[in-house]
């Protein structure tokens, strides 16, 4: 008996995330991905502030301005016979709630790692998120074109960091900052690299034998081939089922700036990393890619158009077949609505999608009941496992500073709520015009103002409180929370939670021992990475 669609066409999707330090690279990669996958005919990268480009996932103003990503963007392309669903993260601490979303969505991870600076914090921190969710993770040490560390000594460093045994399936031909090209360890041939002007088209590539890559290259050859012999010793080759028990990292060399080593990536990538599988509900049972259609929400965004002031959920396909205009069932509700506008998206681009399977990401237009971490289903009844908001640590009241354009200003921030830009919290003592922003870190106050003022025309004023660190409590404790002194009890719009904030870590000791029975409850830190 054949397969189904969805098991067939899931065996040909690979959904990852790529992860990594801010300034690693990342962007720039996922745009040097597109382009050898052919959707792009010229890499847009960022280098520098004078003549700066965006890349294709870097799509909104500010973005652009400060060269680093703040939101995901999810591109889909095919590669060949395969279907590729990826999806960038922003590399910046002050976003790592939009970062954990994205790993809730997708099957497996590349992580990123510059070859000057090895491994870093914020990626260390997207790494344990990996660990936590069983996410495969496949390394690319980045920047080979420029100095940097040792190779051997890079893969020490992401074994002492991370627990993972490094599997080298290439290695480098010339030290960093001298990159010829690759020895694949598991042919034994060169693979060399010829850079294209400003790395802007797809870099030539030459197969040498190992005669030929000695001839042309010598002492910087017989290192790497002395390295990868090294490397076998220790017992580093490839094996495919610690990688996918996450248990081991195959690692690759390359520069993304330059598109050297990145087609190695896709097929690297497109051999190893696994298709989509089953997925656990909320209650541990695991939903086949062939029953009928689920997915969840892991993403909201409005502002992708300003000629149209329309609002994208981000769909995850999880099983069965996702056919637009039908009619599918939101868990949370149970209410039903017909899915009459979805879309492919590619960054900022967008196209109407009439199917989908697991694996896919599927923009539902204006789908205003919808929140992120929201599950969807036909047919057979299914709720996947929420997706928790951080504990935030930076708190503002905030302003409209026109008081005629209140309607602009609370759609606004509602919409920048619904997007999880920004949690907002509310109380009778400071009315809906003077709501607070919590955030993880403080450039999320950034982007809130800069778009608050492009998007909705809506200018605020943000004033800082005092407060560095919130708790859940119930409705009961509220009043008595809010005699103490340096604390302040607000309700919390997305999901209608009580938050205590505190001053400090003092101020928070000395209200459990006045109020002992106070419920304060922690929530997930982003520490907690």
């Amino acid at each position: 008996m054949p397969d189904s669609p969805a098991v067939t066409e899931a065996a040909r999707r690979r959904t990852f995330a790529v992860i990594s330090h801010p300034d690693a690279g990342k962007s720039t990669l996922t745009e040097a991905l597109a382009l050898h996958a052919r959707v792009i005919n010229e890499a847009g990268h960022i280098h520098g502030k004078a003549g700066r480009k965006s890349t294709v996932s870097d799509w909104m103003d500010i973005e652009k301005a400060r060269g680093i990503s703040i939101s995901s963007a999810a591109l889909q392309f095919a590669y060949g016979d395969s279907v590729v669903n990826l999806v960038d993260t922003p590399g910046h601490a002050d976003f790592s709630e939009d970062t954990y979303r994205v790993l809730a969505a997708v099957d497996s991870a590349v992580m990123l790692v510059d070859a000057a600076k090895g491994m870093e914090p914020q990626t260390l921190k997207q790494f344990e998120v990996c660990r936590h969710r069983r996410i495969p993770v496949l390394t690319v040490i980045n920047k080979w074109d420029r100095p940097g560390h040792e190779a051997l000594q890079l893969m020490d460093e992401v074994h002492a960091k991370t627990g993972l045994k490094p599997s080298p399936l290439t290695w480098p031909v010339g030290i960093a900052g001298d990159f010829r090209g690759v020895l694949d360890r598991r042919t034994g041939v060169m693979i060399q690299f010829t850079r294209t002007a400003g790395g802007a088209t797809l870099a030539h590539q030459k197969v040498l034998n190992p005669d030929e890559a000695l001839a042309a290259h010598g002492d910087a050859w017989l290192t790497a081939v002395e390295e990868s012999e090294l490397l076998s010793a220790d017992g580093a080759d490839l094996d495919l089922e610690a990688y996918l028990d996450h248990r081991a990292t195959p690692v690759l060399f390359g520069s993304a700036v330059l598109n050297f080593g990145v087609s190695q990536l896709l097929d690297t990538l497109l051999e190893l990393a696994p298709a989509p599988g089953a997925r656990e509900d909320v209650v541990g049972e695991r939903r086949a890619v062939d029953a009928p259609f689920s997915g969840f929400v892991f993403k909201i965004q409005a502002g992708m158009d300003s000629a149209h002031r329309d609002r994208l959920a981000y769909i995850r396909v999880c099983s069965g077949v996702f056919e637009r205009g039908s009619v599918v069932t939101h868990a949370a509700s149970k209410k039903p609505f017909a899915t009459k506008y979805a879309q492919q998206v590619f960054g900022q681009d967008r196209q109407t999608v009439d199917v989908a399977y697991p694996g896919d990401v599927v923009g539902l237009v204006n789908a205003s009941m919808l929140r992120v971490g929201d599950s969807l289903y036909v047919d057979s009844a299914v709720t996947f496992p929420p997706i928790p908001s951080f504990a935030p640590e930076h708190f503002a009241v905030v302003r409209s500073t026109d008081s005629g354009r209140y309607k602009q200003f609370r759609r606004g921030i509602e919409q920048l709520e619904q997007e999880g830009v920004v949690q907002v919290l509310r109380s009778d003592r400071r009315g809906d015009q003077a709501p607070v922003l919590a955030a993880v870190g403080p450039m999320q106050f950034e982007v809130a103002t800069h778009r608050m003022k492009g998007e909705m025309g809506a200018e605020i004023t943000l004033d800082r409180l005092p407060y560095s660190l919130a708790r859940r409590t119930t409705r009961e404790w509220v009043q008595q929370l809010d005699a103490q002194s340096g604390v302040e009890c607000l309700l919390r719009d997305t999901d209608g939670q009580w938050l205590a904030l505190f001053a400090d870590v003092w101020r928070l000791g000395r209200t459990q021992r006045d109020v002992p029975d106070a419920v304060l409850e922690p929530l997930v830190a982003s520490a907690d990475l």
